[in-house]
C-alpha cells in the first residue's frame, strides 16, 4: 500500500452520466476503495435519473459524504426526510429518493456509497 495517493476528480478513473444529462458521477479508485464526486444538475431526481440505471424502487446505496455546493432533499422510504446544503455532512441509509432543490447544481463527495452507484 503506498504511503501517499494523489488523484484528481477532473481526471477521474471513471465517469458515469445520469439519465437526460442531469449530471454525472466521477470516481477515483484507490487501494483503500472508491471515492465519488457527484454533480446533480437542477431538476435531477433519483427516481427519474438513476432509477432506470439502478433498476430498484428506491436508492439502495449507503451514503456517507459531504455537500460541497447546492442543496438536496432526501426522503427515506418510511417518510423521514432531511435537506442538505453546503458544508453539511450526511449519512443516509439505503432506501430513499432524493432531488436537487433550487437552480444550482448540487455537488457531493461520498466515501461509501458511490462505488456501485448509477452502474449498469
Amino acid at each position: 500500500m503506498p504511503g501517499i495517493t494523489s488523484k484528481n476528480f477532473d481526471a477521474a478513473d471513471e465517469t458515469r452520466p445520469f439519465e437526460d444529462g442531469k449530471g454525472r458521477l466521477d470516481l477515483v479508485n484507490t487501494d483503500r476503495g472508491s471515492v465519488g464526486r457527484a454533480v446533480f444538475e437542477p431538476g435531477w431526481q433519483w427516481s427519474k435519473h438513476v432509477k432506470p440505471i439502478a433498476g430498484t424502487d428506491s436508492c439502495q446505496a449507503d451514503h456517507v459524504g459531504y455537500v460541497v455546493s447546492g442543496r438536496m432533499k432526501v426522503v427515506m422510504d418510511d417518510g423521514e426526510s432531511a435537506e442538505f446544503g453546503p458544508g453539511d455532512f450526511m449519512a443516509i441509509a439505503p432506501g430513499h429518493d432524493a432531488w436537487v432543490l433550487g437552480d444550482e447544481p448540487c455537488v457531493m463527495i461520498d466515501w461509501v456509497g458511490f462505488g456501485n452507484y448509477a452502474k449498469t
